[in-house]
């Protein structure tokens, strides 16, 4: 079955870098695309970032400074945040579904998520 794996969180100041990876493994990669989410506590999960063979999506609050990336031989992809601000504190998720496009998909329906990684920025 399906499983993915975040890492690569830490606590970073502002202005810091972090760069986040996940790694799918347990069927096909390329039948899946995948989004990257964050929640911090007491807010609603946020879709920060989705791939696919169409192209790289971003939120708007994380566009110019967060790049989305993938190395499909590995099976991973890594999300590289620049320029982290105390507001991008949250547990990071990565998650996939089974579908060649994540674009506008609510996140509801993506089957698989990974444990999550924690960012702080201070």
């Amino acid at each position: 079955h399906v499983q993915l794996v975040e890492s690569g969180g830490g606590s970073v100041q502002t202005g810091g870098s972090l760069r986040l990876s996940c790694e799918f493994s347990g069927n096909t990669y390329a039948d899946y695309c995948v989004g990257w989410f964050r929640q911090a506590p007491g807010k609603e999960r946020e879709e920060i970032a989705t791939i696919d063979p169409d192209g790289t999506r971003y939120a708007d609050s994380v566009k110019s400074r967060f790049t989305l990336s993938e190395d499909v031989a590995a099976h991973t992809t890594y999300l590289q945040m620049n320029n982290l601000k105390s507001e991008d504190s949250a547990m990071y998720y990565c998650a996939a579904r089974l579908n060649p496009s994540c674009d506008g998909v609510d996140p509801n329906n993506y089957g698989y998520w990974g444990q999550g990684t924690q960012v702080t920025v201070s």
